[in-house]
Formats: structure tokens, C-alpha cells, sequence
């Protein structure tokens, strides 16, 4: 160790340039990480949905219709020309309309009523196009432009468009309130006005190392892209603060910059890597997700702490060292003194504060798994034009998704069957299949380009529209009134589209929630097993973050508001992994209290020592959540962010509150199975008295 520390002090230009140079690169690479908001790109391979987009792309050519497009104020000969314009634009792979299903030559007096009104109301058409993958920002705009402000877009193609061209901004937007904010909270709780700003540094360049060295993936989510820069920065802050504050208490100590560096370091090691390694453990159980958009966060989020770890011991200190002398010019007090007798008078609140707690914990535990869940997106903002065009599109048209079913081609007596049937299940609007739509027409005489959009050379498409959402008891019931159908008919059928892709997503991350919190908790009480070696402590700790996480999650059940459940999910394990290094912080205080002080005088030093270290990376957490909370459209990220933020403010409120009165309580069973662990006893404390 001691030949570590000399190295990383004796080279600090040399290490500050690897860093520098790193950063650079990575910020280029960063251009270069292509950014997935396609949810049902993470289901496992052998979900039905994406064994059938596979179906799609391979003997198709194309997708699911992925956006609506609605143009007021046309003539039915006007709709029928725009619609081969929809068809031109680049990105676009396919468009169905009226004439699609009816002979335009035929009056629309004379038509079927039920299928007109698909597409066509008071001179308003509605095309359902189908935009390319990874196409959706640049499609979208150029249909704007072509339908003009008469014309309105929505659908899953509108809503990754958004944001496409929205992600980005709102990071930057996130960043530009956090860092000031961060900022000014750090300057009132350290003691030099510089501080701060290497803090940032140091664990600013590991978040840009972190975002290109994303490159090895090829992509990330957008998930990952609007929560993982604002996730590591506030996590892994408290690494950079523990090693700085270590560095000015050993500089009291010796007058050497270098040696006391290399005191720190060795100090802060092993101590930021206990810490470390917690947050990791709680991450790392997103990776064994089947829905592999956990997979996909759960990566980037541990490469981030580990990234800051390895900034924090190495590039901090020598950066620190470049700076001392305008460290020391820049020394100012603390502007936020200590809070004197607040740990008495936590002391004195420990009994209603647990109480009150064992009130809660049970109904907690149990509203939360009964919240209204979304699965997909969620709502769109109507603040928004993606959102106030899908609200027009739906009063003028209603609701509408479709579901596209794949059959074995051969048997068209079944495939026309099997579409009569379907037509007459609850919420289905409309069928579109050769055999059943096109009837007895022998294939030959019909336009290839119309064969093709329903056969391929091994299966049969039929395209079901329905007047659901895209997800919802209705939407689920149809997709799977749909699949019941089709297996009546056949052995081999698959079925996509956004409510099959919802209705799959749920099934997927339903089953990893047990999982994935069960592997979090398992991971992060081997940790305190081996950090405190004690059959108590541990799961004092797990109860306390855990009732903290029962209480954060029951709150949408109480106030009767749906939830993202991948919110949900994901939070379960980054507000257990972020926010138990509070409760490890204050229990190691009061184990090394303890064997010296009876249990309420080290309950008492353990509060006045830790609190402010405690509220500044609690406030520190939570004000990253409200940020993403308060600039995201997403809803997914927007919720994730509230829920990071009162789960933060939550965990802590149960370390300062509750874990104090548990240790107290439990003190006397601690002592006895906790390895050697020198608790003093009250007989040693009268005998140092006397």
C-alpha cells in the first residue's frame, strides 16, 4: 500500500494528464454510443413479441405501424394522394389506410360504416405508418413538415422522437440545477471554497470516462442516459468528500502535503471501498434481470462507482496536490456549524420515532405491492405537442393499437376462420388478412406489393386494431383473447405490437421483481455480515432501508396513482444499494463508540458526529432525484427521479430516527453475537468512575 500511495503522489502531472487525456477520448466516444428507446428491444429472446418482431424484420421487411397520422380538412381523393406522400417519406416503411381495406371507387355512403370510420371522419384521414427503427426523430419531423400545422402524430414513433430530441437537453437541463445547487451545499458544509470544485472534478471526469467507455456496448437505454450521469455523480460524491476531509485532518498532523496525501489514501482506501462495494452489490442485482433493460442500467451504474472509486484514490489526490497552496488561500469556516445537542435530541424522540415506524411498516409492505402499475412509457406530457396531438388524435378517432399475429402460411380456410373469430373479440375494431379480407381472389391476380404486405414465403400476417391503449385490463385481456384464438388454429403463432409487447414486459419484470430484490438484499447483508461480523447488525440495517423503500413505494397506492413499474423495479435495489451506506456509516460510529461509552452516550456522540455528514449526502441524492424528477418528459425518468428523492429523504429520516432506538433496543443481543465485539459493559463503566 505504501508503495501505492508513493506512486500516485510522486507522478501527480503524469496521472492528472492520463485522467485529462482519458476524459477527452471518452468524450468522443461518447458521440459514437448510439441510444435504444425501444422498450421491447430488452425482453428475453424467447418472449413471443420479440420472437414475432423478429418474424417481422426477417420475412417482411418491415414493422409494426408505429404511429398515427391525422390530417383534418381533405377530400377523400386529397387523402388518397397524401397517403402515397406518407409512403415517400424517408423512414417510412409502410402506411395502411382506407383504401387499403375498401375500393375507393365505391361511394363512402356504400361503404361498412364500423371500417370507414377507421380511417375516416368529418374530412379527417387517419393513416397507420409504420416508421423505421432508429429513424423516428428525423421521420417524425419530416412528416410534420408534410401534414402541417393541420396535422397531428402520435404513437409509439412520436413518442421515441420526442425523445430523441429531448434526452439529451434534459440531462444537460438536470446538470444545470444540480451542479449549483450541489455546489452551494458543499461550499456551506467544507471548509475552503475550492473544495468543491475538485470534488466535481474528480468524479466529473469518471462520469465522462464512464459514458464512453459505454462504446463496448454499442448502445445504451435511454433510461440509462437520462439516470446514470446524475445517479454516479450523486453516489459516489461522498468517496471524494471522505478523501478530502481525511487529507486536511492529516495535514494537521504533518506539515508534508505529499505524506499526509499518502496518510489519506491509505486511510480512505479500504473505508471508500467498503462503501463502494455496497452501492456495487445493490446494482449489480439489476444485472440478473430478464428484462434486460436492468442489465443494461445495472452495468453502467457499477462501471460508474467503480470508475469513481478509481478517480477518487488516484486523480483526486494528485489533483488536490496541484492545488494545495490554493487550497489553503481559499480556507474559509464552516458556514454551517455543528449542531450542538442535536443528538441528544434525536435520543429523545427514539421511542415514538420506532413506534410510529412499527405502526407503518405493515400496511406499508402491503400497499405497495398493490399499486396501479403502467409497463410501458406511461402517460404522454401534455405540456407537449407529441401530447396534445395524441389527445386530439384520440377524441377525434379514440383509442387504437394494433396487434399484428404471424400464422404458418398454407391452410387460408383457417387463416380466415381464425380472423372471423378474432373480429368478434370485445375491443377489436378491425382485421385486416388476405384471406379474409381479400376473400376468394386467387393471389395471381392481385398486385404483388398487396400479397406481400400479408404473406412471406413462410408465414401468413393478420393485423388486428383494436380501441384500446396500449396497455390497461382491456388492452391485456384483448391481447390475450387474440393468442387464444390463434391457438385454436395453430400450433405455431406469434403475436406483437405495443399492447402484446406491454403484456409480455409485464409478465417479464412481474417475475424479476422477487428476483432481483431478493438478490439485493442477499448480496447487501453478505456485505455487512462480513463488514460488522455480527448476526444482528446486518439485518438492523436491511429492516431499516427496507421499511424506508415499503414506505417510498406504498405512497402512489395511498394517494391512488399508477406507477411505472420499472420505477419500481429499479428502485427497490439503487435506493437499498445508495442510501445503506447512511445506516453502515452511523452503526460503524456506534460500534467504535460503544467500547468505550455506555449505549445511549454512543448512540448520542454517534448522531452529533455523523448528522451533518449524513443530511449533506442524503440532501445531496435527493436533490439529484428532484432534478430528474423536475426536467424529464419521460416518465419513466421523471418518476424514478421522485421516487429516488423520497426514498432518499425516507432512508434517512429511518437512519437518524429509527436505527438509533433498533441499536439501543438491541444492544445487549448485538454485544453477545457480534464478534468480538468489546462492547463496554456498565460494571467496567462504574469502576473507570470510581
Amino acid at each position: 500500500m505504501d508503495r501505492l500511495t508513493k506512486a500516485i503522489t510522486s507522478h501527480q502531472r503524469a496521472v492528472i494528464a492520463v485522467f485529462l487525456v482519458l476524459a477527452v477520448i471518452s468524450a468522443v466516444l461518447i458521440l459514437g454510443v448510439s441510444v435504444n428507446y425501444n422498450l421491447a428491444d430488452y425482453l428475453p429472446p424467447d418472449a413471443e413479441s420479440t420472437v414475432a418482431l423478429g418474424i417481422m424484420d426477417e420475412e417482411f421487411g418491415t414493422g409494426v405501424p408505429n404511429a398515427r397520422v391525422m390530417v383534418s380538412g381533405l377530400t377523400i381523393a386529397e387523402a388518397a394522394e397524401l397517403k402515397t406522400q406518407i409512403a415517400a417519406v424517408d423512414g417510412v416503411t409502410g402506411v395502411m389506410w382506407l383504401d387499403d381495406v375498401e375500393d375507393l371507387t365505391t361511394p363512402v355512403e356504400m361503404m361498412d360504416t364500423a371500417t370507414v370510420e377507421q380511417y375516416w371522419r368529418d374530412g379527417s384521414a387517419l393513416y397507420q405508418v409504420t416508421v423505421a427503427d432508429g429513424r423516428e426523430a428525423s421521420t417524425v419531423d419530416a412528416l410534420y413538415d408534410l401534414i402541417g400545422e393541420n396535422g397531428a402524430i402520435s404513437g409509439d414513433a412520436a413518442n421515441t422522437a420526442n425523445m430523441q430530441n429531448r434526452v439529451v437537453s434534459e440531462v444537460l437541463g438536470a446538470a444545470a440545477i444540480l451542479l449549483p445547487l450541489i455546489i452551494v451545499l458543499l461550499l456551506v458544509t467544507t471548509t475552503s471554497w475550492i473544495a468543491p470544485l475538485l470534488f466535481l472534478a474528480s468524479i466529473g471526469v469518471a462520469i465522462v470516462i464512464n459514458m464512453g467507455t459505454n462504446i463496448v456496448f454499442g448502445e445504451i437505454s435511454f433510461v440509462t442516459q437520462s439516470v446514470s450521469p446524475i445517479m454516479q455523480l450523486a453516489v459516489s460524491l461522498d468517496y471524494a468528500i471522505f478523501l478530502l476531509n481525511s487529507f486536511e485532518r492529516h495535514r494537521q498532523e504533518t506539515p508534508d502535503a505529499e505524506q499526509a496525501m499518502r496518510m489519506a489514501i491509505k486511510e480512505s482506501f479500504s473505508s471508500i471501498a467498503a462503501s463502494a462495494a455496497t452501492t456495487v452489490f445493490g446494482f449489480m442485482a439489476l444485472i440478473f434481470m430478464r428484462f434486460e433493460i436492468g442489465a443494461d442500467l445495472g452495468l453502467n451504474l457499477v462501471k460508474g462507482v467503480i470508475l469513481s472509486y478509481v478517480s477518487v484514490v488516484v486523480f483526486l489526490p494528485c489533483l488536490s496536490l496541484a492545488c494545495v497552496k490554493l487550497l489553503d488561500k481559499t480556507r474559509h469556516k464552516r458556514i454551517v456549524p455543528e449542531i450542538r445537542g442535536i443528538g441528544r435530541g434525536l435520543v429523545k424522540i427514539r421511542v415514538p420515532a420506532l413506534i410510529l415506524v412499527l405502526l407503518l411498516v405493515v400496511p406499508c409492505f402491503l400497499a405497495q405491492s398493490r399499486t396501479d402499475f403502467f409497463y410501458g412509457m406511461g402517460s404522454p406530457d401534455p405540456k407537449l405537442r407529441y401530447g396534445q396531438d395524441t389527445e386530439l388524435i384520440n377524441e377525434t378517432f379514440g383509442e387504437s393499437t394494433s396487434i399484428v399475429l404471424f400464422v404458418p402460411r398454407g391452410n387460408p380456410g383457417a387463416e380466415a376462420e381464425l380472423s372471423a373469430e378474432i373480429a368478434d373479440i370485445d375491443h377489436v375494431t378491425a382485421v385486416m388478412s388476405y384471406a379474409y379480407t381479400v376473400g376468394e381472389v386467387p393471389e395471381g391476380t392481385l398486385d404483388d406489393s398487396v400479397v406481400s404486405n400479408f404473406y412471406s414465403d413462410n408465414y401468413a400476417r393478420i393485423v388486428v386494431t383494436t380501441d384500446t391503449g396500449t396497455e390497461g385490463d382491456e388492452a391485456f385481456a384483448t391481447v390475450e383473447a387474440v393468442r387464444s384464438a390463434a391457438a385454436k388454429y395453430y400450433d405455431e403463432y406469434y403475436a406483437c405490437g405495443e399492447s402484446a409487447n406491454i403484456y409480455d414486459i409485464r409478465d417479464v419484470v412481474t417475475e424479476d421483481s422477487g428476483l432481483v430484490n431478493l438478490i439485493s438484499v442477499a448480496f447487501i447483508l453478505l456485505t455487512l455480515l462480513v463488514t460488522f461480523r455480527s448476526l444482528t447488525l446486518p439485518l438492523i440495517l436491511i429492516f431499516v432501508i427496507e421499511t424506508a423503500i415499503w414506505i417510498n413505494l406504498s405512497v402512489p397506492y395511498f394517494t391512488d396513482n399508477a406507477l411505472v413499474y420499472i420505477g419500481y423495479l429499479v428502485i427497490n435495489t439503487v435506493q437499498l444499494g445508495a442510501t445503506v451506506d447512511y445506516a453502515i456509516l452511523m452503526t460503524d460510529g456506534y460500534v467504535v463508540n460503544r467500547r468505550t461509552m455506555l449505549k445511549r452516550e454512543a448512540v448520542i456522540n454517534t448522531l452529533q458526529t455523523n448528522f451533518l455528514s449524513v443530511l449533506t449526502s442524503g440532501l445531496i441524492l435527493s436533490i439529484a432525484g428532484f432534478c430528474l424528477n423536475f426536467t424529464s418528459s419521460m416518465t419513466i425518468v421523471s418518476e424514478l427521479g421522485l421516487l429516488l428523492a423520497r426514498g432518499t429523504l425516507l432512508s434517512m429520516a429511518m437512519v437518524l430516527l429509527a436505527l438509533p432506538a433498533l441499536l439501543m433496543l438491541f444492544d445487549p443481543l448485538t454485544a453477545r453475537l457480534t464478534l468480538k465485539s468489546g462492547f463496554l459493559k456498565k460494571t467496567e463503566k462504574e469502576v473507570d468512575v470510581k
